[in-house]
Order: C-alpha cells, then structure tokens, then sequence
C-alpha cells in the first residue's frame, strides 16, 4: 500500500498515526519531492470512480493563487491531469494507493472500512 503525503501537513500526520496505530503497513512517499506521474494519476482517477475535481487540494495556496476553481471547469480531462502531475501541493492529501483502492483526503470511517 502507498500512503503519499506531505510531511508538514496536519491530516497527512493524523492519517499516518492512524495507520500506524491499526498497525497497517505502508511505502512512504513524499508528495512534492516524488510527485504523481501524469500516468500514475491518470489510472489512479479511473480506479476511483470519484470526479476528477476530487485529487485536487482546493483548500490549498496554490490552488487559491492559480484561480483553479474558475479555471478547472474549462480544462480538459487532459489538462487537468498534466496540471496535477505538475506541482504535488495541487494533489489532495494524504492519498492512498492499495490495489484497486483510491483513497482521497483522511476520513476515518472510510479508512476503517477499506482497510481493516
């Protein structure tokens, strides 16, 4: 299982204590020295299910500083995926990766239901 994050962040710190208390096993991966690939993301959105908007960290500066929420509507699917592959700090975190399993942000009773 993958579990990308971003080290400073509170709910990639909360998520990880969480995993670490269940004692669930995981590969480490910083998310803006070991960016998602264009393609790892391209699969990862397609396993999801979930609407591509979802990957993006909407609370975030740069998401803000870009004007994204105005911009995303009128992006390619493409576009959109290149942009994300770009720069970690678009991507919402923490994300987990565990075989046909997308997990976006940290909510604790989805985590429980998908991985305990």
């Amino acid at each position: 299982m993958l579990f990308i994050e971003y080290p400073k962040c509170s709910t990639c710190k909360k998520a990880k204590k969480w995993l670490d208390e269940h004692k669930i096993e995981y590969t480490n991966r910083h998310i803006v020295e070991d960016n998602p690939t264009y393609e790892e993301l391209k699969k990862w959105y397609k396993i999801s299910g979930l609407p591509l908007k979802k990957f993006f960290n909407t609370s975030g500066i740069l998401y803000r500083e870009m004007n994204l929420k105005d911009k995303l509507p009128n992006m390619s699917e493409v576009e959109q995926l290149r942009l994300l592959s770009s720069n970690g700090m678009l991507i919402k975190r923490p994300l987990i990766v565990k075989d046909e399993e997308i997990l976006i942000g940290f909510k604790e009773d989805k985590w429980a239901e998908a991985l305990l």
